[in-house]
């Protein structure tokens, strides 16, 4: 009788002692986010939200069915399965725009991954965040537009998804890549180096300049940003005048729109431009997310192969574009492109 009533009265205790949410400790881990906070979030990650395409693209890379929404359209998004393609867009903090905390509380993701990079969030304070989407852990994840800085995120983001071989796997990829196309490019002399203009917009007279995380490709590839104008900020896109563009003269042209692409080599106004009478404009791929921008995320790792060629042909004879295409796509955007599509987007881009 004494067993039986202590075994009852330690189940009355135990159901007391958990009348609210009741956590064991094998449930949740404390990690140091890339903020250095120390976070509480569920040993097991099963559903996630980003505050900003950057982040949302490389938890896509890494975790894609982790993904509850994201903050790009992917309605109509080429090359991507189905079942993502279906995800809501819940909006983000991208080009100053305000979260919207109801939605991100009504979906109750285990955690949200807060992207602060310069030009996206300057603005925004962790605390504030964490204060208005409790109880849902914020973790922290830096240098999302930041192509030098890629191994770092991708290496944090692996170890929070226990996909470590894998985050080492695309790290070794994209560390080969680009050290493969910088020990050419840092030889060229400054002089000699490809003067290029970074043609945004259906008109091509917006634009980025150099030093900004929109047009970091063009420096990293060995190209000179002919683009002498103020950095817009917050989303980019610099307004230019036509009569900028002829007389900086540029030899190479990025079209990030293909509207803009298409009318460039019969429109009278840019037929003066050295890049238009050598036909060397090019459109930037940009399925299933761009490959030199629009986002600034690890989405561009595939970029440096594709720019490199694009501005030294004759210097990167050894680089297999379409090896290097297929491997990237299956890697990172677990998409098995055929050969047929290989070929339609490269020469879709001009090259």
């Amino acid at each position: 009788m004494k067993q039986i009533w202590l075994k009852g009265f330690l189940l009355i205790l135990l159901m007391g002692i958990c009348a609210g949410p009741c956590v064991f400790a094998d449930d949740t881990r404390t990690i140091t986010d890339m903020c250095g906070r120390e976070v509480t979030i569920p040993t097991e990650i099963n559903t996630v939200l980003g505050t900003n395409p950057p982040i949302t693209f490389a938890t896509y890379m890494l975790s894609p069915d982790v993904l509850i929404g994201t903050n790009w359209d992917f309605s109509k998004t080429k090359y991507m399965d189905a079942k993502y393609k279906s995800l809501p867009n819940v909006g983000g903090q991208q080009a100053g725009n305000t979260l919207n905390y109801e939605t991100f509380l009504s979906m109750n993701p285990d955690i949200i991954l807060f992207a602060f990079a310069p030009g996206i969030n300057p603005n925004t304070k962790i605390e504030d965040l964490e204060q208005k989407l409790y109880p849902i852990p914020v973790v922290a994840v830096s240098d999302a537009t930041d192509v030098l800085s890629y191994s770092s995120e991708i290496e944090f983001l692996g170890q929070l998804f226990g996909k470590e071989e894998q985050a080492a796997d695309l790290i070794r990829y994209y560390d080969e890549l680009f050290q493969k196309v910088n020990s050419t490019v840092k030889k060229i002399p400054t002089e000699e180096r490809v003067r290029v203009y970074y043609a945004e917009g259906p008109d091509g007279l917006k634009t980025d300049p150099a030093g900004t995380a929109c047009a970091q490709l063009i420096t990293l590839c060995g190209g000179e940003n002919v683009a002498t104008v103020p950095a817009k900020g917050q989303g980019g896109m610099s307004p230019v005048s036509l009569e900028s563009v002829v007389s900086w003269n540029p030899e190479l042209i990025l079209a990030g729109d293909s509207k803009f692409y298409d009318s460039i080599y019969t429109d009278p106004n840019w037929q003066d431009i050295d890049a238009v009478k050598n036909k060397r404009v090019y459109l930037i791929p940009n399925q299933p997310f761009g490959w030199i921008d629009r986002p600034p995320g690890v989405n561009r790792i595939i970029g440096i192969p594709w720019l490199a060629k694009v501005l030294y042909p004759d210097l990167f004879t050894d680089i297999d574009l379409p090896a290097y295409i297929k491997e990237f796509y299956s890697k990172f955007f677990h998409y098995y492109l055929t050969d047929d599509e290989v070929n339609t987007i490269i020469s879709s881009s001009g090259l």
